[in-house]
């Protein structure tokens, strides 16, 4: 059951920026250095994610995220290393959120599967092709605010 009034519809915010990086230590010590912010974890040296109170940056190997889309990561201007991400509080509302997107002609790039990180994933574009992905991530808890609980390393 979905939280009212939204139904069928997704809740109004962005929960995740993504950014596809060629070199993640660079693109790190950049965020880290130059525009000041801590990052709050990095995964396997392939992603890295920052807490920027009231949204969460990630800035993921372009080949990686590329490859978690299924786009072609050599291929600038088809796949451009951005996505927008909406975090879902359910596994649930992501396939209820994934069947009215197709109802309302929305491209799906990927429909909703288990991901090897434990959640529950799906990505679509908008009309001018950004990639936007909605998931579950029940390591994420999200508060009545809609903001993420980001849990510190």
């Amino acid at each position: 059951m979905l939280p009212a009034p939204y139904d069928d519809r997704m809740e109004p915010r962005v929960t995740l920026i993504t950014l596809g990086v060629d070199d993640l230590p660079r693109a790190v010590a950049f965020y880290r250095d130059v525009v000041g912010w801590a990052p709050t974890s990095v995964v396997e040296d392939d992603v890295a994610f920052f807490d920027l109170d009231g949204f969460i940056l990630a800035l993921w190997r372009r080949t990686s995220f590329a490859a978690d889309v299924g786009a072609d990561a050599t291929a600038r201007g088809g796949f451009e290393a951005i996505g927008l991400a909406y975090n879902a509080r359910s596994h649930d509302e992501v396939d209820a959120i994934f069947s009215t997107l197709g109802e309302r002609g929305a491209t799906i790039v990927k429909p909703p599967v288990e991901t090897d990180w434990g959640g529950y994933s799906g990505y679509f574009a908008d009309a001018d092709g950004h990639h936007w992905e909605v998931a579950w991530n029940p390591f994420w808890p999200i508060r009545a605010d809609g903001r993420i609980d980001l849990p510190k390393a």
